[in-house]
């Protein structure tokens, strides 16, 4: 028997809003792109595991993160990591949640302090991957999604892996420096 060899065909990689269903919510208004958020705090710790401190203003630098912070150092957990991570964001919506204790897979409710650098309220993190963003005069371009992980469990001592899966915010690059301001408006480019 003269069997063919399977090949395997391997999809070619199309760009998020150009696929069929994401180009469905480039043009939707109030989706992914009809949207003004807020930035409520900003944080920066001097190395890892060091206590946050919250800031007023911060200088954020291109191509290197937040003066002062831990990325911008180069003393961060993941600073050794290929990865962009000048500066973290996470929904202060994801937090409020955690302590109501939505989804119920803690304990109970959690009060998490800050371990992003910045608390965004109104801001649909998971859709900015690869996108541009202006938080008062600074731009961003959103890199990739943050995980939780064990090291965060311990760190807290809460068990929050499960309840911050998938949301546990961005990792973003810095593409044009300048101050920002807790209250400063947070806007999508493109």
């Amino acid at each position: 028997m003269n069997e063919q060899p399977r090949v395997l065909r391997v999809s070619q990689m199309v760009e998020a809003f150009q696929h069929f269903v994401g180009s469905a919510a480039a043009v939707t208004p109030g989706g992914c792109m009809g949207w003004r958020g807020t930035l409520l705090h900003i944080h920066i710790a001097e190395a890892a595991s060091y206590e946050m401190e919250e800031l007023k203003e911060a200088h954020c630098v291109a191509g290197r993160g937040i003066e002062g912070d831990r990325y911008f150092t180069g003393k961060g957990t993941y600073s050794k990591k290929a990865d962009v991570r000048e500066v973290t964001l996470i929904e202060q919506e994801v937090l409020d949640a955690l302590a109501r204790k939505d989804p119920p897979l803690q304990g109970g409710p959690v009060k998490l302090r800050a371990q992003r650098n910045l608390t965004v309220r109104g801001v649909p993190l998971n859709h900015l991957v690869g996108r541009r963003f202006r938080v008062g005069a600074v731009i961003l371009r959103g890199g990739r999604l943050n995980f939780p992980c064990k090291y965060l469990e311990k760190l807290l001592g809460l068990p929050v892996y499960l309840p911050l899966y998938n949301r546990s915010g961005l990792n973003c690059s810095i593409e044009r420096s300048g101050i920002i301001r807790s209250g400063d408006e947070i806007e999508l480019l493109n």
